[in-house]
């Protein structure tokens, strides 16, 4: 009974290699996926800047007069006489992100001038496409929130036993080998950025996961409770819906319902007015009001059609549930805290692009080290890596070319079969060097074209170009000091050996 260990008889896996073995197998699951959305989620922080890199040339304003916002209604929907009524309008407030109003119905969204007028489409198509990669993949919205929320539930799982496969991951916290040989510096990377981003991902994780499967909790709820009824399982959170009347009345006096906001709540700063079934009996508005210093995406107030008060549904001092939900999503997407924390939170979610590709690499290198090489497959994985964020560039040239109306997720998926087809059939066409420099010729020659096409610009827009002329350039930078670095290496190796 000594504890023989046979050929029949193999000894257990120890704790960290079930652990490591796990987190393997995570990654390899949902790598691909889990890179999209932690790219596609790193630029999406900055939307609002990216709308008016865009569309550039639309008049802007630091706020918008209640007068002007009745105006705003009135205009847009006088717009649309003749068409199907709309269900909801959205007046989107100025704010310093994004110092332009917008008023979105069931047909679309329009900007708005200072004073009230249409001052053109709402046209942001490319913007558009990478939040819905993000959010749920270009999938229907249902099931691509609920695979999204998975990702989430995966990438928590990823972290977690990422820490447990390796004991001296904290201790060595600090430790980068970045210069060595690709292997090392691989796996430094990997796992020091693993480490520091540990509370970050974390939180992205787990709030991601909320968001993304909290439409099944609702509908699961709703079954149960309110015969399915979806709007009733969300009303103790955000607020009930009013009893629908279609008969036809005058639009609502939302002027007097912000002039009524600013007096009852002043530190309150409206970013949404919402008009639920406009120009019918049954109608109501509410404003969603940013509060200073507060986690929580706003406050909902409610009033009746003439701008009453009808109070507020409690996401700022109501019970902690509320409080919380209503705090999930700028935790998310870094909605709070300007522009240092929305630029922390993009070098974070790069930081995780990195920790996703590093880690599947490292694995296809291992196999390859056992004689299980694929030369498809890593072909496929340097699509992916590469391969994506060089057909997210690309869709812009399909946006400014094609119009606003050009579909970019067919186009953007047909570029990720085709680079995958590639490389099945030529895996030795698909190099990762080749793919980076096209990728940084690709954000230098847009940013530079697009900086002097639009000039004079917003200061937010040139930032933008210029920002993306200056990556391309620090990493060649950065490339050759790596290069410099691992042939020092190289040499004294050689040096030591002779």
């Amino acid at each position: 009974m000594g504890g023989v260990v046979t050929a029949a008889h193999p000894r257990p896996a120890t704790f960290v290699q079930r652990a490591l073995a796990g987190h393997a197998a995570i990654g390899l699951l949902v790598g691909a996926l889990l890179y999209l959305v932690c790219l596609s989620g790193a630029i999406a922080v900055i939307h609002d800047r990216w709308q008016r890199w865009e569309q550039p040339n639309i008049a802007e304003m630091h706020a918008l007069t209640p007068a002007a916002a009745q105006t705003a209604m009135t205009n847009v929907l006088a717009s649309e006489r003749g068409r199907p009524a709309t269900t909801h309008l959205y007046i989107r407030m100025p704010t310093p992100d994004l110092p332009r109003a917008v008023v979105t119905t069931d047909s679309g969204g329009r900007y708005i001038d200072a004073q009230g007028g249409i001052a053109g489409r709402e046209a942001h198509s490319w913007t558009e496409f990478v939040l819905a990669l993000h959010m749920y993949l270009n999938l229907p919205m249902t099931w691509g929130m609920i695979l999204v929320g998975a990702l989430g539930v995966a990438l928590a799982a990823a972290v977690v036993t990422g820490v447990l496969a390796h004991p001296r991951i904290l201790r060595d916290a600090f430790t980068l080998r970045a210069r060595h040989d690709s292997q090392i510096a691989r796996a430094d990377w990997h796992n020091r950025l693993g480490v520091w981003t540990l509370p970050f991902a974390l939180a992205i994780a787990l709030t991601g996961a909320f968001i993304g499967l909290g439409s099944v909790g609702f509908t699961v709820l709703a079954k149960a409770y309110s015969g399915g009824n979806l709007e009733a399982a969300y009303a103790p959170i955000f607020g009930a819906e009013a009893t629908p009347d279609k008969r036809a009345a005058p639009p609502p006096d939302i002027a007097r319902a912000l002039t009524t906001l600013t007096a009852r709540v002043p530190q309150a700063s409206p970013t949404y007015v919402i008009v639920h079934d406009p120009g019918t009996r049954g109608q109501h508005v509410q404003i969603i009001a940013e509060h200073p210093r507060r986690l929580i995406y706003g406050e909902t107030y409610a009033f009746d059609a003439a701008g009453r008060w009808r109070g507020a549904v409690g996401l700022a001092d109501g019970a902690m549930g509320k409080q919380f939900a209503a705090s999930t999503y700028n935790l998310h997407f870094g909605n709070f805290g300007g522009l240092a924390v929305e630029l922390l939170y993009v070098l974070l979610g790069l930081a995780l692009c990195v920790i996703t590709a590093t880690g599947t690499t490292l694995w296809l290198q291992k196999r390859r080290r056992r004689g299980l090489g694929s030369d498809r497959l890593d072909a496929c994985w340097r699509v992916v890596v590469w391969g994506s964020p060089l057909a997210i560039v690309a869709l812009t040239w399909v946006r400014a070319l094609g119009g606003p109306d050009a579909p970019l997720a067919a186009w953007f998926w047909a570029m990720m079969a085709a680079g995958m087809a590639l490389g099945m059939l030529r895996p030795s066409w698909i190099a990762a060097a080749s793919l980076s420099a096209w990728l940084m010729s690709a954000i230098a020659l847009t940013a530079g074209l697009h900086l002097a096409i639009t000039l004079p610009s917003a200061g937010a827009v040139v930032a933008l170009d210029l920002l993306g002329l200056g990556i391309p350039a620090v990493t060649l930078i950065l490339s050759r000091y790596r290069s410099s670095g691992r042939k020092a290496a190289d040499g004294q190796a050689r040096y030591s050996r002779a």
